[in-house]
């Protein structure tokens, strides 16, 4: 963030009165920005809206008003039901489901049976509805294929989701579904984290070794996945086949068998995708924090900060200092639950109430922090829009 960008936000938070920090600044016009591209890049294969990304109803609802983006991949059972009771259609839950209650709600309400499609992968997940909902109408429910690669039998890169490997796996559990009633098999995803996830930038021998692991990895599932889409569509025609996330749009499309592809984090374009070549979303969500101590002369501490992002721990999940520039995190202190001092050249410049912004690692995580993102755009802050927080939602 240049001085400029900074100057702009303050000015503009000051002027609408939002003085309180911390704060939550949504830059509207990077925002569309991001959703052109990512319809650019997705070519004319359909954008389904990763809920988890965002976890904002009015940044969802803004992004499927537009052209290319429909339907939306949700966390959570009881979320897919909120959203479906606020009108939000095509809801895909990726994750397989065990709340009660959510089940009931969902086995029981002709709108969320019409509108909101289930994840499994164990018949086990079937046994668990039909104890909670017995003698339930038809549900509609998806199979996960699992997408991670092996190099060898005893190394998988990727997130270990589905049991289900092989396609004769997902297969056969599209005719255990078939054969016992009262769910019909809508669907097929695929996430492959070992591509989204993995940033293609960089230099040296790990940036090489990641770009050569992808390259093979999207090899080897786009022919698994192929097959599995035929077997699976012998036994069920399948309305969608799910790919992809953020950061592997360009090799999911290039699967004839792939019908749409998952995407949310590259509309807030979170500091972890700063590192991919092959795509360069524009940083559209800031989180301000107000300086309170000065320490030493070259110290600065902030009140909060600490909003350490999900994942294998490391420095990459701390938030990123977006401004002022030349301010570093203390070695043993890091950024604190509290308070997070910041060491630099420029900390002299910092009065005590000035903001320090900062990005974090990830789209979606801060919105559980904030009731309330300052939408900005065109130099003033033109709405106002509640977090699934802030909406009194907390589903994970």
């Amino acid at each position: 963030m240049k001085n400029a960008q900074a100057k702009r936000y303050n000015q503009a938070l000051e002027k609408a009165g939002m003085r309180e920090r911390p704060v939550g600044l949504l830059d509207l016009e990077a925002f569309d920005r991001n959703a052109v591209a990512l319809r650019e890049r997705a070519g004319n294969i359909p954008i389904r809206v990763a809920s988890k990304s965002l976890r904002v109803r009015w940044a969802l609802e803004r992004v499927l008003a537009q052209p290319g983006f429909s339907g939306v991949l949700c966390f959570t059972l009881a979320e897919a039901l909120w959203l479906a009771s606020h009108g939000l259609k095509d809801l895909v839950v990726a994750y397989p489901q065990t709340d009660p209650g959510a089940i009931s709600r969902w086995a029981s309400s002709e709108q969320a049976r019409d509108q909101i499609t289930v994840m499994i992968d164990d018949v086990a997940q079937l046994d668990l509805i039909d104890k909670v909902a017995p003698g339930h109408l038809e549900l509609k429910v998806a199979l996960e294929l699992d997408a991670a690669y092996y190099p060898s039998p005893s190394l998988r890169l990727g997130a270990a989701r589905s049991p289900l490997h092989d396609p004769e796996d997902v297969a056969e559990l599209a005719r255990l579904v078939l054969r016992r009633g009262g769910f019909k098999v809508e669907g097929l995803m695929g996430y492959e984290s070992q591509i989204a996830s993995v940033p293609d930038g960089g230099f040296g021998l790990k940036a090489l070794l990641a770009r050569t692991m992808r390259k093979r990895s999207a090899a080897e599932l786009a022919e698994r996945r192929n097959e599995t889409v035929q077997l699976v569509n012998a036994v069920a025609p399948l309305r969608f086949v799910n790919a992809g996330g953020t950061g592997s749009i360009e090799t999911s499309v290039q699967e004839s068998g792939v019908s749409e592809i998952s995407a949310g984090s590259g509309l807030f374009a979170p500091a972890l995708f700063d590192a991919y070549k092959s795509f360069r979303p524009t940083p559209a969500l800031f989180l301000g924090f107000s300086v309170v101590r000065r320490p030493e002369p070259d110290i600065v501490t902030i009140l909060g900060g600490g909003w350490i992002a999900s994942g294998p721990s490391g420095k990459s999940r701390l938030p990123q200092i977006a401004w002022p520039k030349r301010l570093k995190y203390l070695p043993l202190e890091a950024a604190g639950e509290v308070q997070t001092p910041l060491r630099g050249a420029t900390a002299s410049k910092l009065k005590i109430g000035d903001t320090v912004w900062l990005r974090h690692a990830k789209a979606g995580e801060p919105a559980e922090r904030l009731n309330r993102l300052a939408v900005y755009s065109n130099g003033q802050i033109v709405e106002d829009w509640p977090t699934y927080r802030g909406e009194g939602k907390a589903f994970l």
